[in-house]
């Protein structure tokens, strides 16, 4: 009975993680003007990066394993992608699979010399967030917890219909 299940329990991880990504933007978002953390410095971006059980196989041994020949294939689609993130340090780890992370990009700085964190030129350092790139990882996680309660949806109903039968 368990391996029944198992496809709700997939998409049940799945909407986890997209509901901690929204959790993580919605954060991004709110603090997209915060000049001044407890650290001292502007607020740093966050993001979530996901990683796989390690107990799992990765995608590309399974490929390597299938009996589909992949000729006409190019080689660099099989190739580990570089981060395009720039360098994130580890903050936090939640349930061994969910990783969240500050970015190190370089502050933007705008000429404010009334703003009370201004430097002696006047110019204010405020975090490197572009809100319709959030809005855009919003929508895009929302769309993919949607995705995610569709398919428990339609597991429960063909599991429903297989105890029909």
């Amino acid at each position: 009975m368990a391996g029944i299940f198992s496809s709700i329990e997939i998409s049940g991880s799945g909407m986890s993680v997209q509901r901690r990504k929204m959790n993580i933007v919605a954060e991004n978002i709110a603090n997209a003007e915060t000049t001044k953390t407890q650290e001292g410095e502007p607020y740093r971006r966050k993001r979530l990066e996901v990683a796989s059980d390690a107990d799992r196989l990765p995608f590309q041994t399974v490929l390597e394993r299938s009996l589909t020949s992949l000729t006409l294939t190019n080689q660099k689609h099989l190739s580990e992608l570089p981060t395009a993130m720039g360098n994130y340090e580890t903050v936090e780890k939640a349930n061994g699979e969910e990783v969240v992370t500050e970015g190190d990009e370089a502050f933007r700085l705008i000429y404010d010399p009334s703003h009370p964190d201004a430097n002696a030129q006047g110019y204010v350092k405020m975090p490197d967030i572009e809100i319709i790139n959030e809005m855009v990882d919003m929508m895009s996680a929302n769309r993919a917890y949607e995705a995610n309660a569709n398919a428990v949806g339609a597991s429960k109903e063909m599991i429903k219909n297989a105890l029909d039968i």
